[in-house]
């Protein structure tokens, strides 16, 4: 195992460096909402909480490219992975354009849809997606090379230039909030590009991948894709759904409970970038990976259940020193919100385990979960409280289903 070491003469293995950085990020990213938050008020936080949304939105679809360059870097031999990743790179661009330039052509409809005061601001946004894409297949190189330094390198640089770039703008140059939001946004897909690592490989030809490479790698890129959707529906359709029906002021405060609920989510999300090249490389070594998906697991589900504990039993003080009092009408839903995220990710773990090793009905299981839950709130919105029983109620479901699968799976 490589060991890091900085100048300061202390021996820090890469993984342990990554999940410190992970923390700094998260950090970070929350501390920008909560800041927006604080200083918008719930009105106009609603509007920077869509933006925030659809950031999340695609970077789970970018991540599909992410997830599939970091097991085949693992996969592949070194003489097939730069042909590989010229591969993925056409196609991440692609679809990068595809997205922005959708985006763009349809920001006026955007506007009209989620009730937001600008269409300015899926204009700004769209014009950096096709960029977000480059950034994934360069995450994924890193990633699936085990080289975490780089790869919290890159995390860092789109947080801190998300973070002060909108103060920048908002404070120095006077723009609007939204507008400020939205060009900090773009910039800092630009900045995820770096520390960029040079291939000073050019000038070789490339060996093509064959025919039967290409199409493992599109099945997994299709199965891949298919899941990443399902975890934007799970883990985005409320915020997306209540901004749709519900009130300007109403959102803002649904936002904030997400935003200190998905805390859980957020931390978690490290211990699946860890987990998916260790698994498919324990894989190819032929050894036992259910071990290590355990160990995960329980590392995952302690955190949950301590967090949701915290938040049934101070939930009020945690939404007065987050945000502030014009969000503490929002308290008593905090612990539900919680559970909801926390059946979440634990589910999340056993889904990724499995993409990992090739075996695709979990992902079918939250595909068909994060539907039912899409479905359950538009029928069952009367309250906020409704909104949140509905994803207890598929949340639990999926982990059940995925808990199930596993014991079976395992068993054989």
């Amino acid at each position: 195992m490589q060991v890091l070491k900085p100048k300061l003469g202390i021996n820090i293995r890469p993984e342990t460096f990554f999940v410190l950085s992970s923390f700094v990020v998260n950090g970070g990213n929350y501390l920008y909402n909560l800041l927006m938050g604080r200083m918008l008020g719930p009105e106009v936080f609603a509007d920077v909480a869509i933006l925030i949304t659809l950031l999340l939105v695609i970077s789970f679809i970018a991540m599909t490219f992410q997830v599939v360059v970091s097991k085949f870097t693992v996969e592949f031999d070194a003489s097939e992975i730069a042909s590989f990743k010229k591969w993925a790179m056409r196609r991440a661009i692609s679809v990068g354009l595809i997205i922005g330039a959708s985006t763009i052509v349809f920001s006026k409809e955007l506007q009209v849809f989620f009730n937001t005061s600008s269409s300015t601001m899926f204009l700004i946004f769209g014009i950096g997606i096709p960029v977000y894409f480059i950034t994934s297949v360069h995450r994924g190189s890193l990633q699936g090379s085990n080289n975490f330094t780089l790869l919290s390198g890159s995390y860092q640089m789109e947080m801190w230039v998300r973070l002060i770039g909108t103060f920048a703008l908002l404070f120095l140059l006077g723009l609007h909030p939204i507008e400020s939001v939205a060009i900090a946004i773009a910039f800092s897909f630009v900045a995820g590009l770096f520390p960029w690592k040079k291939n000073r490989n050019k000038t070789k030809i490339l060996p093509t991948l064959s025919k039967a490479q290409k199409r493992q790698v599109k099945t997994f890129f299709l199965l891949t894709a298919f899941y990443e959707c399902t975890q934007i529906i799970c883990s985005n359709s409320d915020i997306l759904i209540v901004k749709h029906f519900f009130s300007a002021t109403e959102s803002g405060l649904y936002a904030s409970l997400a935003l200190i609920g998905r805390v859980i989510y957020f931390i978690t999300w490290m211990f699946v970038m860890l987990l998916l090249p260790k698994v498919v490389s324990l894989r190819k070594q032929g050894e036992a990976t259910a071990p290590l998906l355990l160990n995960y697991v329980g590392y995952i589900s302690i955190f949950a259940s301590v967090t949701t504990a915290l938040a049934f039993l101070f939930p009020q003080t945690a939404v007065l020193v987050l945000f502030g009092d014009a969000y503490t009408s929002i308290a008593n839903l905090l612990g539900w919100y919680a559970l909801a995220t926390s059946l979440f990710a634990i589910s999340n773990i056993f889904a990724y385990y499995f993409l990992s090793l090739d075996k695709y009905i979990p992902i079918l299981f939250s595909g068909v979960m994060g539907i039912a839950q899409v479905v359950l709130i538009v029928c069952f919105h009367d309250s906020l409280f409704e909104v949140v029983l509905m994803q207890i109620i598929a949340m639990a479901v999926l982990l059940i289903l995925q808990l199930s699968y596993f014991l079976s799976s395992n068993k054989e």
